[in-house]
């Protein structure tokens, strides 16, 4: 799939630029034609490394943790994520099963089957363990890594929404019973949005998110609950409409000198890179 883009050397500096990595996905493919339509540029980076052409441009990023981190302090960009402790916050009501934030040093002392994961990037499989003793040892990973804690559950149907300012953008199916299985909102469109509504609502008191994010949410045997929350500019698309996902993105991703101030809590660390 391709679509229109704008070359680089014909549009001028100051036209937003959405940077693409190397290893371009659907989602990305997507996103690309979408912003062309817009008469953004759209440039797809031909390595790890922030494209010389594009320094001081206002670029907005879509790609992985690692790409992000690798072009992001060079070029400039505010990447907002949620809190690493957010669904932790979030009432049971809501994520219809216990949730407590950890290290990874306090999950190794589990005696139990628990589902476990990195909050944000993906240093191990999110899974359910048998006990603590399966999770990544010392020499892997070091005992402050923080994880998330849950008691395991089993999603039949899971939604992905992307939200801005609040608002549900757009959305999509993207599993069912653990599988891939994406398609449009379909008929559970209205409940999923009521869903989504209840938690937008807890989330602006209690665990608050940045103004553009993901999150999933999905029915268990037991009702709606809360999946995850994750950053937009590293998020699938899936069946959800492009053009609603790339004003997420773009909002998610952007020049540090247009961050809102709301959104500073919600600040990726970059690293320094040196080539």
């Amino acid at each position: 799939m391709s679509g229109p883009t704008i070359d680089p050397s014909t549009a001028t500096t100051d036209t937003p630029v959405l940077l693409l990595a190397p290893r371009i996905n659907e989602t990305g493919l997507q996103l690309r034609t979408a912003a062309g339509l817009r008469g953004l540029r759209a440039h797809t980076a031909a390595s790890w490394r922030a494209p010389r052409e594009l320094l001081g441009a206002a670029v907005h990023v879509y790609g992985g943790p690692l790409f992000a981190d690798a072009v992001g302090r060079e070029l400039g960009l505010a990447l907002l994520e949620p809190a690493e402790d957010w669904l932790a916050r979030l009432p049971r009501a809501l994520t219809g099963r216990r949730v407590s934030a950890a290290t990874l040093a306090e999950a190794r002392t589990l005696r139990g089957p628990a589902f476990v994961k990195p909050p944000a990037d993906k240093l191990f499989a999110a899974r359910v363990y048998p006990d603590g003793g399966a999770l990544p040892g010392p020499e892997l990973l070091d005992d402050d890594t923080p994880v998330l804690v849950s008691e395991v559950v089993r999603f039949r149907t899971e939604y992905r929404l992307f939200v801005l300012d609040g608002t549900v953008r757009t959305g999509s199916r993207y599993a069912v019973d653990g599988d891939l299985a994406v398609a449009p909102l379909g008929p559970d469109g209205p409940e999923v949005l009521a869903f989504a509504r209840e938690v937008l609502a807890a989330a602006a008191g209690r665990a608050p998110l940045p103004s553009a994010v993901v999150v999933d949410v999905g029915r268990t045997d037991h009702g709606w609950a809360v999946v995850e929350a994750n950053a937009a500019w590293a998020s699938g698309g899936y069946a959800a409409e492009p053009d609603h996902v790339l004003d997420v993105v773009l909002r998610s991703s952007g020049p540090a000198a247009q961050l809102p101030v709301e959104d500073m809590p919600f600040l990726r660390e970059l690293p320094e890179v040196v080539h």
